[in-house]
C-alpha cells in the first residue's frame, strides 16, 4: 500500500470534483461474450463460480484505478486487492466471504474453495471493519439483468468497486454473460471501465494461458 502524491497527482482536480457529491459512485454494464471460457471450463470441469471470480478479480488488479481507496481525505494504492463475494446458504439466505487473490488460478481455486466451504454452514453478513482492499463482487445467475444498483454507505466514504455477473444466455451462436462495474468517480471514469471489459474479454477469450 502507498499514498498518492495528492499534489502532483493528475487526477486531483476531478478528484475535488467528484468526491463532493451525494452519491459518487456510477455504475456500467455491458454483456460479454464467454464462448472460449465457457467451454474450456466445461471441458475440464472447471467450477463457473469460482473461475469466473478468478477472472473478473484479475482484471480488476491490472487496472491501477481498480485498486485505489479513499481513506478520510487522502487517496490509497493497494499491491492488490482480494475479492469479497457473496455465498447463497440455507433458506435463501447469503453469507459473505473473503477469499486472497491469487495469481495462479489453481491455487486460487482450492483457496477459494476452502473459503466458501467455512461459511456455507456459519452465515455471516459483516464486513471486515477498517479493511478496503477488496472488491465486492456478487453473482445473480437467475436474471440476465441490464441494471443493477449496489448499496453502499456514503458517510464514511465508500470507495470499494462493485463488480456483479447475471445468467449468461445464447444469441447469434455466441454465449453471453451480463456484467455490472461500480466504481467512485473521484477515482476513475468511463474509460477505466472500458479498459476493464476489454482486459476482462481478453481473459475470457484465452483461458487456456490464464485458467
Amino acid at each position: 500500500m502507498k499514498f498518492i502524491d495528492m499534489d502532483n497527482w493528475k487526477r486531483k482536480d476531478h478528484y475535488k470534483f467528484f468526491k463532493e457529491f451525494e452519491y459518487p459512485h456510477f455504475n456500467i454494464g455491458g454483456n460479454v461474450d464467454i464462448t472460449q471460457f465457457y467451454k474450456y471450463i466445461k471441458e475440464n470441469e472447471l467450477p463457473f463460480f469460482i473461475s469466473t471470480l478468478y477472472a473478473v478479480s484479475k482484471a480488476a488488479n491490472n487496472i491501477k484505478e481498480f485498486r485505489l481507496r479513499i481513506r478520510d481525505d487522502r487517496v490509497i494504492e493497494h499491491e492488490a486487492i482480494h475479492p469479497s463475494f457473496t455465498v447463497l446458504a440455507d433458506e435463501d439466505l447469503f453469507s459473505f466471504c473473503t477469499s486472497n487473490f491469487i495469481d495462479d488460478f489453481k491455487d486460487f481455486k482450492t483457496n477459494t474453495l476452502n473459503d466458501i466451504n467455512d461459511v456455507k454452514n456459519n452465515v455471516i453478513i459483516k464486513n471486515e471493519p477498517g479493511r478496503d482492499d477488496l472488491l465486492y463482487t456478487t453473482c445473480i445467475p437467475w436474471i440476465s439483468f441490464t441494471n443493477i444498483i449496489h448499496p453502499l454507505h456514503m458517510n464514511p466514504v465508500d470507495s470499494i468497486p462493485r463488480i456483479a455477473w447475471g445468467k449468461y444466455f445464447e444469441e447469434g451462436g455466441k454465449i453471453k454473460m451480463p456484467i455490472s462495474v461500480q466504481l467512485h468517480h473521484a477515482l476513475a471514469d468511463g474509460i477505466h471501465i472500458g479498459k476493464y471489459f476489454n482486459l476482462l474479454q481478453e481473459i475470457l477469450d484465452n483461458p487456456s494461458k490464464y485458467l
